[in-house]
């Protein structure tokens, strides 16, 4: 009797260890700031202490005389670049990052030189020594409500949608929220600052960076230096965060230009004051949402308008409104994202961009709502439950949000929420509970992998795809393993580089999906090629694969995950302070490849949350245009006593369109959380919040002025601090 081989285990879906967790525990990893070249050189970049004029004078020659220093590049000497060119998802560059062309300062903190010397210390010692004199011009860095010069604009998504008649639907309503939410500026500053090192090796431009997507920044330096693609590569293996951040930046440029100079490497790290001017941020927003419901809440009327800020050399907008054109529908259903330039750095794009600021106004209207019909909030988002895209019209490939809030419900303990606001008390501490919706659109762009069959048995994927902390390199070997029908540890996955081929970024979380297309449908080509029984050639068998044909034939569909949150706080009746005690998100998003770092993901997003409720908010000094406290010092984040028993939890999602079944996490998890908490305070203390973060000063304002006093109060606060 012949036994039958046991089937083997899938390894998408199982809890592994990440492949390189021993390397970065060790300290085995390196990172691009940590990687050793001969002859390498450091750059320090000296950055404008003005927020408008020009520049009148560099006083370089006392500087050149100083040790080690090699040389100071400015727009007097630096080469020319080309700026003229459309680059990734039809993004132009930012000038910012297009350095030392001209004599003009757009806002504190643009680069102006960049002193070259033998080590940090005396590059850095020379940079603060760099006498720069400027013709200084009156700026604007004032973002407030009503700015004449505000205008619409695109991007990545239509500045403005609009059906039907608003101001009757208005009218017809039972019931109707119009109110004003602001969000600060926010900023990503991962734990890894942004380095780059750039050498030429054999005619051919090499440069070790720390970035999103290393073909990405191939495309970016080839332009701007009117070079052939082919001759310019660029790796980045290890990347300690990055949220949007790590694209194409000031450094990098400047580190080419460097080592263009002087024909040899050079360095450039930005500081951690640094990266408040040169790697961009979240705008701040001032958002005002009009709801129109019958009696039943069912909405009649959805109105979304959002102003956020961008430079005056580049246009950038913060899409706030793009969760509102998903989430909810009505008859009369309009939406607009607007902008102002103002004498600031560019934003960019952070974690769920437009999504995050979006759903706090969003999620927190909805509540406000819920709460004047005399309904549950988790009935109100049941009974507003689109069939198909409000705007688009499309259908959705599939929409699980109702089933997040019935299992959030369930293990929250929701049923036994009493509704009516500050009645829970634990000696000095008010307590409440609040929940939020969250969605974001699934996507995925074309990507090429190699997978090549070894002759030991073993198996190498090649793919240009970069994991900046998510787990993407331990996820993609499971799928690796699953397409080849082996186990994971048969599987060596080679990422970071871009001599592997186009890849997709790691952003708008599609980065694991566009790569998991990738292995698989090259691991799937290769099987078909392997011979049972026959011996592979010591070169090994490789297939490439490009998926540029199959992402672009998807049938257009709403896509997206979705999710439910839920918080408990208490709020000291003394102080002000606001305290997490607990939080809980259910999602829907996708096949979940990996639920060790899955989790890792969606806490970590919601943890995000609770730091942008509560914390985060960059101010700036009206007279100097620059920030107070540019620093993690000055710049609050959520550590770890702000941080409660946070849970996160799936439902059973996968999408039907994708090879794997993935839809994307990355993102997910911050959106709605920063509601869910301001929800709970309203539900804790009677007083609604709608301006972040919820500090202990509001809440002490608020609570002495009476209920929903704090709206009025923070009406423009997104721009007290410029006015």
């Amino acid at each position: 009797m012949t036994t039958a081989p046991a089937a083997r285990e899938s390894a998408v879906g199982t809890a592994l260890t990440r492949v390189e967790g021993r390397d970065k525990v060790t300290g085995a990893a390196r990172y691009a700031a940590e990687i050793p070249f001969a002859g390498l050189a450091h750059g320090w970049l000296v950055l404008s202490t003005v927020a408008r004029g020009r520049i009148t004078s560099l006083e370089t020659a006392g500087v050149l005389a100083m040790p080690g220093v090699l040389t100071v590049l400015h727009h007097g000497n630096a080469p020319r670049l080309n700026a003229d060119y459309i680059g990734l998802l039809g993004v132009p560059p930012d000038p910012t990052c297009v350095v030392f062309q001209h004599d003009r300062v757009p806002f504190m903190g643009w680069p102006v030189a960049l002193v070259v010397a033998e080590t940090p210390e005396q590059a850095r010692e020379a940079a603060e020594a760099l006498v720069v004199r400027y013709e200084e011009e009156p700026h604007d860095t004032a973002f407030t409500r009503d700015r004449p010069d505000a205008y619409p604009v695109g991007g990545r998504m239509p500045a403005e949608t609009r059906k039907g008649d608003m101001d009757a639907a208005l009218a017809a309503s039972a019931v109707v929220v119009d109110a004003e939410y602001t969000t600060p500026e926010e900023y990503h500053h991962p734990m890894e600052p942004h380095a780059a090192t750039a050498r030429w090796d054999g005619g051919r431009l090499d440069v070790v960076d720390s970035n999103q997507g290393a073909t990405w920044i191939v495309g970016e330096l080839a332009n701007l230096f009117s070079l052939d693609p082919a001759s310019v590569r660029v790796r980045s293996e290890h990347v300690g965060g990055g949220f949007g951040s790590k694209g194409i930046r000031a450094h990098q440029v400047a580190a080419v230009m460097a080592a263009t100079h002087l024909r040899r490497p050079v360095r450039v790290v930005l500081t951690r004051r640094q990266m408040f001017s040169l790697a961009g941020h979240r705008s701040a927003t001032i958002q005002r949402i009009r709801l129109g419901a019958d009696a039943g809440g069912r909405l009649r009327a959805l109105e979304h308008r959002s102003l956020s800020h961008t430079s005056t050399v580049h246009e950038f907008v913060e899409p706030s409104t793009g969760a509102t054109r998903v989430m909810y529908d009505a008859d009369a259903h309009h939406t607009a994202n607007l902008v102002v330039r103002l004498d600031l750095p560019t934003p960019t794009w952070m974690r769920a961009p437009g999504e995050a600021p979006g759903s706090f106004a969003l999620e927190t209207a909805l509540d406000e709502l819920a709460e004047k019909c005399g309904i549950d909030p988790i009935e109100l988002r049941v009974r507003n439950e689109p069939e198909r895209g409000p705007v688009s019209g499309l259908p959705f490939s599939s929409r699980n949000l109702i089933a997040c809030f019935q299992e959030g419900a369930r293990r929250f303990g929701w049923a036994d929420r009493d509704p009516r606001p500050g009645l829970r008390r634990e000696g000095r501490w008010l307590l409440g509970t609040g929940t939020a919706a969250a969605g974001f659109p699934v996507m995925a762009l074309p990507s090429t992998a190699a997978v090549t069959a070894e002759a030991d048995g073993t198996f190498t994927v090649r793919i240009a795809a970069a994991d900046i902390g998510t787990g993407a390199r331990t996820a993609l070997t499971q799928v690796a393993a699953d397409a080849l029908e082996v186990a994971p540890d048969r599987v060596r996955m080679r990422i970071g580089d871009s001599d592997f081929g186009p890849a997709m970024i790691a952003g708008g979380s599609m980065g694991t999906r566009s790569w998991s297309w990738a292995i698989t449908t090259a691991a799937g080509e290769l099987r078909e090629r392997l011979v049972p029984g026959a011996g592979i050639p010591p070169e090994g068998i490789t297939v490439r694969s490009d998926t540029t044909e199959a992402v672009g034939a998807l049938a257009q569909m709403e896509r997206h995950s979705f999710g439910a949150q839920f918080a408990e706080v208490a709020v000291d009746v003394t102080t002000g302070e606001v305290r997490v005690r607990r939080m809980l998100g259910v999602f829907a998003a996708g096949r979940i490849i990996n639920p060790l770092t899955a989790r890792g993901q969606f806490t970590g997003g919601m943890i995000w949350g609770i730091s942008m409720a509560l914390h985060e908010e960059a101010v700036r000094d009206s007279v100097s245009g620059g920030h107070y406290g540019a620093d993690l010092a000055g710049y609050h984040v959520a550590t770890h006593a702000d941080v409660p028993q946070v849970e996160a939890h799936w439902i059973d999602d996968p999408d039907p369109h994708d090879p794997v079944g993935i839809k994307g996490i990355g993102e997910i998890g911050i959106v709605g959380a920063a509601a869910a908490v301001a929800n709970a305070v309203r539900h804790a203390t009677g007083v609604r919040h709608r301006s972040l973060p919820i500090r202990p000063d509001r809440v002490i304002l608020a609570g002495t002025a009476g209920a929903d006093a704090d709206a009025g109060a923070d009406a423009g606060a997104a721009g007290e601090a410029h006015a």
